[in-house]
C-alpha cells in the first residue's frame, strides 16, 4: 500500500510541479554557472547508494569547498539557492526518486554515505525503510540552516544540536509510525508548516 501511495502521489505531484521546472532551471543557470540539478550520493534502503535529485542551490564546486552540513549563512549558497532552500523548492525533484523507488514520500531523510558508515546497531534500523522527502524530523528541524548559522564548525554543531533529535524521530517513525495514516498526517503537516502557516 505504501509503495502504491508513493507512486500515485509522486506522479500527481510531478504533473503539478513539472511546468515550474523549466522556469526554475533558467533561474538557476542565470544565477550561477553549473548544472541545474545536484546529484549527490545518498544511502537508500538497506544502505544501498543512489543519486538524489535536487535543484542546485550552491556553487558548482561546493563539495570541494566544504562539508555536507550547510549553515544558512554558508557562502557556498547562491542567491537563487537561498530562496529555493527557504521554501524547500529544491527538494521537489526528489519526486523523481520516489517514482523510481529510491525514496518514499515519507521516511527518515537520506544521509551521505560517510554518515551512514558511522551508524551504531540501533541507528542502522533507519535503513530498514526507504528514505523520505519529509518526516517528523524534517518538520521539527526545518530551520536546520538557522541552527547552524554562525558556527565555526558546522559538522560538530550538527552532531551536537541536530543529529540526536533527527535520529530519535527517525527511529520512532521506523519502529512505531510507519503507516499510511501516519504518512498522510506528516505530508499534511509538512505542507501546512511550509506554505500555509
Amino acid at each position: 500500500m505504501k509503495r502504491m501511495f508513493d507512486i500515485i502521489l509522486s506522479t500527481l505531484g510531478l504533473i503539478v510541479v513539472l511546468p515550474l521546472f523549466p522556469v526554475i532551471a533558467v533561474w538557476i543557470k542565470f544565477d550561477s554557472p553549473g548544472p541545474v540539478f545536484y546529484r549527490g550520493v545518498r544511502a537508500g534502503r538497506f544502505g544501498r547508494p543512489f543519486r538524489i535529485f535536487k535543484f542546485r542551490t550552491m556553487v558548482a564546486d561546493a563539495e570541494a569547498r566544504g562539508g555536507a552540513e550547510t549553515p544558512a549563512d554558508d557562502p557556498r549558497i547562491t542567491h537563487a539557492g537561498s530562496i529555493l532552500r527557504r521554501y524547500k523548492i529544491d527538494e521537489l525533484p526528489q519526486l523523481i526518486n520516489v517514482l523510481c523507488g529510491d525514496m518514499s514520500l515519507v521516511g527518515p531523510r537520506p544521509e551521505v554515505m560517510d554518515e551512514v558508515v558511522l551508524y551504531d546497531h540501533d541507528e542502522r534500523e533507519l535503513l530498514r525503510v526507504r528514505p523520505g522527502i519529509t518526516d517528523w524530523a524534517s518538520i521539527k528541524l526545518r530551520h536546520e540552516g538557522e541552527i547552524l548559522r554562525g558556527s565555526t564548525d558546522p559538522h560538530r554543531m550538527y552532531h551536537e544540536k541536530i543529529r540526536p533529535e533527527k535520529v530519535r524521530l527517525g527511529l520512532e517513525y521506523v519502529r512505531n509510525g510507519n503507516s499510511l495514516r501516519a504518512d498522510i498526517k506528516i505530508i499534511l503537516t509538512t505542507l501546512w508548516e511550509l506554505y500555509l502557516d
